[in-house]
């Protein structure tokens, strides 16, 4: 399995005040993530050969997730616990969910191929966006979303995992980073985090 490094944001944590509807407007304080350098321009590979930018999401709020297509365990369980937690957001706020944008950006971009890339993201959600690119495009991003990973030993047969972080950010329409969606806590959690923050 692939070992997995955390990073933790530096913050203070608002006490937040929970309401009965996930649409409610209940304050919740500054975003966990206020105020950190985390994201920046970019330029990858989308699923059908375009080029696309972080600038391109302007105006939505973005899930951002890194990891890698050939990953067995880890990034398939986050995939999947963002895409049902958005899914449920978007259920009970149709408007709102509309305008949040998830994006998985590979880390492994010498096996995921636009078209693999592609095939990953839409065994989760077909809302998906998918991007790989040049080895240092996709350095270039993770550094600036800073997202650590690095090819593991070959295994037998030739085979490798990747070790990286796995962590899953929320931005904010101005590219702006808001908080993070904790996967590790499952959908339910992850749709409860959109709702203090999507508005």
């Amino acid at each position: 399995m692939a070992r997995l490094f955390a990073i933790c944001a530096s913050g203070v944590a608002a006490s937040l005040l929970v309401a009965c509807s996930p649409a409610a407007e209940a304050p919740v304080g500054e975003p966990p993530l206020a105020g950190a350098t985390i994201g920046g321009p970019f330029e990858l590979t989308g699923a059908n050969g375009e080029t696309v930018r972080w600038e391109d999401f302007r105006g939505k709020y973005a899930i951002v997730y890194f990891g890698f297509a050939y990953c067995p365990d880890i990034c398939p369980t986050d995939m999947q616990r963002m895409a049902q937690g958005l899914s449920e957001f978007t259920e009970a706020n149709p408007t709102l969910g509309a305008n949040v944008q998830p994006i998985f950006v590979t880390i492994d971009p010498e096996r995921d191929t636009p078209e693999v890339v592609a095939e990953f993201t839409s065994a989760f959600s077909d809302r998906i966006i998918g991007l790989t690119g040049s080895a240092d495009q996709v350095k270039a991003a993770a550094d600036a979303f800073r997202v650590f990973y690095q090819r593991g030993e070959t295994q037998p047969g030739g085979g490798y995992l990747m070790d990286h972080t796995n962590i899953t950010y929320l931005f904010g329409p101005a590219g702006e980073p808001i908080a993070t969606l904790p996967t590790d806590e499952g959908y339910e959690a992850v749709a409860e985090e959109l709702a203090k923050w999507v508005r």
